[in-house]
C-alpha cells in the first residue's frame, strides 16, 4: 500500500471530551509522576534483574550495558546515553525520562507504567511485545520505534517526531496523537480502540491505512486520506 500524507487537524476539538454524543473519544489517563526525594546513582553498571528505587541517574553513560529485567521505581534518568543498553523484560514504575540519548536501546517485552518521557532522542528502540500503560511521551525526536505486538493503554504521544514507527500487530486502548508528526508509520494488523489522531500535525501512512478502525481523524484528514480508503474498497475516482 502506497504511503498516504495527511497534514492539519490542528483546529479540531480535543479528543476525549464529552460533547453530549454518544460516540465521543474515550480520554486517555495521562501519566502523573511526583517523584520522591532520590539518591544518586553510584553503581559501576546495571546488573540484571537489579532493583532500583528512588534512583537519580544524572547524565550516566548506559550505553552498551545490560541490565535484563531490572526494575526501576520512582527513579529519574536525566540526559542519559542508551546506546545498545539491554533492558529486555526491564520494567520502569513511576519514573521519568528526560533527554536520554542512543541508538538500538533493547526494551523487547519491557514494561512501563506511569512513566514520562521528554525530549528523547532515540533511534531503533526496540520495544516490541512490551506493554506501556499511562505514558507520556513529550517532545523529542524518535526513529524507527519498533512497538510490534506492544500493548498500548492510556498513552499519550505530545509534540513529538515519530520516523518510521512500527505498531504492526500492536494493540492500542485510549492512545492519543497531540501536536506531533507521524512520518511513514505502520499500522499493519494494529488493532485501535478510542485513538485519537485529530491534531497529528503530519500524517503519513506507509501501510495499514485500512486499520484505522477504531481510530478518529479530522475532517481534513479524511478528505487527504479519501483516495486511500477508496482503493481499499476498490473504488475508482475519476473526473
Amino acid at each position: 500500500m502506497a504511503g498516504t500524507t495527511s497534514r492539519g487537524g490542528r483546529g479540531s476539538s480535543r479528543g476525549g471530551r464529552d460533547t453530549g454524543g454518544k460516540d465521543t473519544v474515550a480520554v486517555a489517563r495521562r501519566a502523573e509522576v511526583r517523584l520522591p526525594p532520590l539518591v544518586a546513582y553510584d553503581g559501576e553498571g546495571l546488573e540484571p534483574d537489579g532493583d532500583y528505587d528512588s534512583v537519580r541517574f544524572e547524565a550516566v553513560d548506559l550505553a552498551d550495558q545490560s541490565g535484563p529485567g531490572a526494575r526501576f521505581m520512582d527513579c529519574a534518568l536525566d540526559g542519559c546515553a542508551l546506546d545498545r543498553t539491554e533492558l529486555t523484560r526491564a520494567r520502569f514504575i513511576d519514573s521519568v525520562l528526560t533527554g536520554v540519548r542512543g541508538v538500538g536501546t533493547g526494551l523487547a517485552g519491557a514494561s512501563l507504567r506511569d512513566v514520562e518521557i521528554v525530549d528523547a532522542r532515540l533511534g531503533g528502540v526496540q520495544l516490541h511485545g512490551a506493554v506501556l500503560e499511562r505514558v507520556l511521551v513529550r517532545g523529542g525526536k524518535v526513529d524507527y520505534l519498533n512497538l510490534r505486538k506492544a500493548r498500548l493503554k492510556d498513552v499519550v504521544f505530545e509534540g513529538c517526531v515519530l520516523s518510521e514507527p512500527d505498531f504492526g500487530g500492536a494493540h492500542l486502548v485510549r492512545v492519543e496523537f497531540r501536536d506531533c508528526v507521524l512520518r511513514r508509520a505502520d499500522f499493519s494488523a494494529v488493532r485501535m480502540e478510542s485513538v485519537d489522531l485529530r491534531t497529528v500535525a503530519e500524517l503519513d501512512i506507509a501501510r495499514g491505512v485500512e486499520r484505522l478502525a477504531g481510530a478518529v481523524i479530522s475532517p481534513s484528514q479524511l478528505m487527504e486520506l479519501a483516495p486511500a480508503f477508496a482503493a481499499q474498497i476498490g473504488v475508482r475516482v475519476e473526473a
